[in-house]
């Protein structure tokens, strides 16, 4: 029988302490804010500005699949304009986005679903004029690859990396680092 995970309070909310499965409301879970990109619930306590004190073992990190929802605000960009090895899928909750995707623009609104296979470049802006709440999907694998390369469509929306590169560290690394923060407000989302 699988356990029940222990959900303990982080910096920003709840988080898993244990390995099992759980549930948690999404206002109730913990987010991560960075300067450039908005915010971001992740749903495990394993990116390092959740884990909590640095000798802490306590991390649970999901090891087959990424899920994070994206609170994108408008005109600002979800993360970098990158390709990886294994395919992603996003979902949007709420509000309007724009996605780069291979050299294109698409505005995306709520229940709008992108598949992105394998290698295919991509990034995502807020559009409109609240928020959008944005699922994101990834499989994960220990030999996955990235790739953040130049790009005319991520450049008109700050989402292109400063030095093409195959390292998230390298490419991330001008941008500062996420930190434990809420949203101020919920206004704008599904529960609020």
């Amino acid at each position: 029988m699988v356990p029940e995970a222990r959900l303990e309070p982080v910096a920003s909310g709840l988080a898993p302490r244990s390995e099992g499965w759980f549930v948690v409301s999404v206002p109730e879970a913990a987010w991560l804010v960075h300067e450039h990109f908005g915010h971001r619930c992740t749903f495990e306590a394993g990116p390092p500005a959740l884990r909590g004190r640095p000798d802490e073992d306590q991390t649970v990190t999901f090891e087959q699949l990424g899920i994070t929802l994206a609170r994108l605000e408008p005109g600002r960009p979800s993360g970098l304009y990158h390709g990886e090895s294994m395919q992603e899928d996003f979902l949007v909750l709420s509000g309007e986005c724009i996605l780069l995707i291979e050299e294109q623009e698409r505005r995306l609104k709520a229940f709008d679903f992108v598949h992105c296979p394998p290698g295919t470049r991509h990034a995502f802006a807020g559009a409109g004029d609240g928020p959008c709440l944005l699922l994101m999907v990834g499989a994960r694998s220990a030999d996955r690859t990235i790739e953040y390369p130049a790009s005319e469509v991520a450049r008109r929306h700050g989402a292109e990396v400063h030095t093409p590169t195959t390292s998230a560290r390298e490419a991330y690394a001008p941008l500062g680092h996420w930190r434990p923060g809420r949203p101020e407000s919920w206004a704008g989302l599904p529960w609020a």
